[in-house]
């Protein structure tokens, strides 16, 4: 289970922005979003550096 902090989530479009993302990535990624604490955490095979580019790609880079 990987976990990114993504401060720039704000919303439900954001939500589906970033979900959308990551399955885009990984089709069989299980994702699930914490929104008030802007926590994503990601079950999936694609390794941590591919993840956060994607989300960085999509406007929505986490943390560091």
């Amino acid at each position: 289970m990987q976990e990114f902090k993504i401060p720039s989530m704000s919303c439900g479009h954001c939500v589906g922005v970033v979900t959308r993302t990551l399955k885009a990535t990984d089709p069989k990624a299980q994702v699930d979003i914490d929104l008030p604490s802007h926590t994503v955490r990601v079950e999936s095979s694609a390794d941590r550096a591919t993840l956060q580019a994607a989300l960085a790609e999509a406007g929505y880079a986490p943390a560091a």
